[in-house]
């Protein structure tokens, strides 16, 4: 009885320090806290460990979102599959854009992206609603490479923990990062290519809790449920893959990777 007991108390604290914990120690304790808190204070919906926790007030910060000029002005948004972007996606559809989104953690031996019409779901009879959630973007959507990707007007990301310096950590993953440089090594975003996210207030931290290292992507606009952060941060952003910081286990999830990186070093003339 005991052993069983403390086999699922094990398995509640390896669940709570997230897959990708030891990568960097610091910013496991930081969304560590940012999950406690989310928790403890009732703000969160739904499940809060290890993911882009969904949180009260999302589809609030998804309607500021939509008030910029950024967004009005774009007609391609990408946007992460998780649940406190579900408003986020649905305001795309519902404003005309084209739509991507990734399929999550890039899939498993299928085409990482899928393409959201809003003209097209609607001639097919598809609901808005059930293209904005992750399942069903993936059941209804055109599946695509990233080669095959429209230059990108306005990029949205999932994060757990952002400064007003523009850092951000999502779940520990390297995905964002990841896609950020691809989409760079391709062309798909230019430097002015707005990066946004929407995150509840309580993971806006202080600058020095997210030092900003050599592959990541800042953020230039922060929407809370409360209000907007311009970062005007004054770092340059990478201008493609840090080849050299991808890991070992990211090569072997993510199944297209290691081809699209010899594609994108050959079209440089590397080895």
């Amino acid at each position: 009885m005991h052993s069983t007991m403390q086999s699922t108390l094990e398995s509640t604290d390896e669940e709570k320090a997230g897959r990708w914990a030891g990568r960097n120690v610091d910013k496991d304790q930081l969304r560590k806290e940012i999950w406690e808190g989310l928790e403890t204070s009732g703000i969160n919906v739904g499940p809060v460990w290890s993911r882009i926790s969904n949180w009260v007030g999302a589809d609030e910060a998804a309607r500021r979102l939509s008030e910029l000029q950024i967004w009005k002005d774009a007609k391609v948004v990408k946007c992460n599959p998780d649940p406190p972007q579900i408003p986020v996606r649905l305001r795309a559809l519902y404003d005309g854009k084209l739509l991507y989104m990734p399929v999550p953690e890039f899939g498993s031996g299928e085409l990482p992206w899928v393409l959201l019409d809003p003209h097209k779901l609607a001639q097919d009879g598809v609901q808005f609603e059930l293209a904005a959630t992750s399942a069903g973007a993936v059941q209804v959507g055109q599946k695509q490479t990233f080669e095959e990707m429209l230059p990108l007007d306005i990029v949205v990301c999932g994060c757990i923990a952002v400064t007003n310096a523009g850092g951000r950590t999502g779940k520990g993953g390297g995905f964002a990062d990841l896609e950020l440089g691809l989409f760079r090594e391709l062309g798909k975003i230019n430097p002015q290519t707005p990066i946004v996210t929407t995150v509840h207030s309580s993971m806006v931290v202080a600058d020095e809790r997210l030092p900003i290292m050599e592959h990541d992507s800042l953020l230039n606009v922060i929407v809370t449920e409360r209000d907007v952060i311009y970062t005007k941060t004054t770092k340059s952003q990478p201008k493609g893959v840090v080849w050299n910081l991808v890991q070992p286990d990211q090569f072997d999830e993510i199944w297209f990777l290691r081809k699209l990186k010899e594609d994108i070093l050959a079209g440089k003339g590397e080895r």
